[in-house]
């Protein structure tokens, strides 16, 4: 595969048992409750994720030896409907500083009448990493991916609600 101008995203959905409030909360204000601590570029395991609640607001892990590992920046926080983030992480699995370098991340939060929640995730613009966003495409789409943490998601999100 080889990734165009025209980029080609991940797309992801998932229909969750809670209130868009519910959702919205669960997965922004509250990702390190689902976040796996192997998911991490920090140089020591990961004690927990934060995500600062604003836009411009900073995505980053705690490590266990003290220090704070940024790798995402929040570019809209629109509660409860929606978030978008700026993958700021490289395809050597390192922190990318230069938001022109950066893919992006957005989730949307839809309300259903039954009380349940659409959330549909887009990861966009891969074609920003450069060399290796091939490989960035193809491991987030995988196994492990955003399907898996959708999942794990939906999970805290409904046992919540």
């Amino acid at each position: 595969m080889s990734l165009t101008e025209e980029d080609v995203s991940v797309q992801k959905s998932i229909r969750v048992k809670a209130n868009a409030d519910t959702a919205f909360r669960v997965f922004c204000q509250d990702m390190d409750s689902w976040w796996p601590r192997s998911h991490h570029i920090g140089s020591s395991p990961m004690s927990r994720v934060v995500v600062e609640g604003r836009r411009g607001g900073r995505l980053y892990s705690e490590q266990q030896d003290g220090t704070a590992c940024d790798w995402g920046e929040v570019l809209v926080w629109e509660p409860p409907r929606r978030f978008v983030m700026a993958w700021k992480i490289t395809p050597k699995w390192g922190y990318e500083a230069d938001l022109s370098k950066c893919s992006e991340v957005e989730v949307t939060f839809t309300p259903a009448d039954d009380g349940t929640t659409l959330v549909e995730l887009e990861h966009r613009f891969f074609n920003r990493h450069g060399e290796g966003a091939e490989i960035m495409r193809e491991t987030v789409n995988k196994e492990g991916g955003w399907s898996t943490l959708l999942m794990l998601f939906q999970s805290k999100a409904e046992a919540q609600s």
